[in-house]
């Protein structure tokens, strides 16, 4: 089964974030990762080494268009080689899954058809199953990167142009980057604001982005190094890509 992947906006793959760095654990946190100059890129460069000392994360991403009005929720646990996430906008949902093996989707005819991309024709074939397929392939390749910790570091701008501030609640202060993407004749102009927090724990906690005036996403990650189940369908409900082609 041909078709593109989904065509929607999220913390995972969207205008919102600028691509999928992939960054290696290579020094200590603590005060001494805060020593010295503080900068907008020594802020982004340690709070991506704590991304990459972490396993997995939590991460929920609401966002809302009053124009015309409408909301979309993604709930996901990402790991390094694995993760799941449930997406819903309207009455239209929809599940992804991926394991070291293969990956997953399934979902209502309109979570298939307006989330995924999949043609009406090819969503009634899957009716209620799951299709999957297999490592190597690009359809799997595309999901990894949705799935995993690597989509968390999608979040953190360049450092070029981000300003950096700080602000205190209640007793914890966190930093403050914030940055434009300017529009393009694709894409619409995003301004956006990622709360980092500081001590020990250098790790992302919101991230708020305004589309043009007219929508507002908020991301949220917590629950860092949890274990990530992904619960893979059985056999008996599922349709290897391979065999749904047509």
């Amino acid at each position: 089964m041909a078709f593109s992947l989904r065509k929607r906006v999220s913390v995972i793959a969207s205008v919102l974030l600028l691509g999928f760095p992939t960054v290696v654990w290579s020094a200590s946190l603590g005060t001494t990762a805060w020593a010295g100059v503080v900068t907008a890129s020594s802020v982004i460069r340690t709070a991506k080494l704590a991304i990459a000392k972490q396993a997995s994360a939590h991460v929920v991403f609401i966002a809302h268009s009053s124009s015309p009005s409408k909301t979309e929720k993604i709930v996901a646990d990402v790991g390094r080689i694995s993760g799941t996430e449930s997406i819903v906008e309207g009455t239209a949902h929809l599940t992804v899954k991926l394991s070291s093996t293969h990956a997953y989707v399934s979902g209502n005819s309109s979570g298939l058809t307006t989330l995924f991309g999949m043609s009406s024709t090819d969503a009634k074939k899957i009716g209620t199953e799951w299709e999957s397929w297999t490592a190597g392939t690009s359809q799997y390749a595309n999901l990894k990167l949705d799935l995993t910790m690597s989509s968390v570091a999608a979040l953190f701008p360049k450092a070029k142009a981000t300003k950096l501030s700080t602000v205190v609640t209640g007793k914890t202060t966190y930093h403050l980057l914030k940055w434009m993407i300017p529009a393009t004749t694709s894409l619409p102009k995003v301004m956006n604001t990622l709360t980092i927090s500081t001590g020990a724990m250098t790790l992302p906690v919101t991230e708020t982005a305004i589309v043009s005036g007219v929508t507002k996403a908020t991301t949220r990650l917590s629950r860092w190094g949890e274990q990530v189940v992904v619960g893979i369908p059985s056999a008996a409900v599922t349709i290897p890509s391979s065999r749904s082609t047509g």
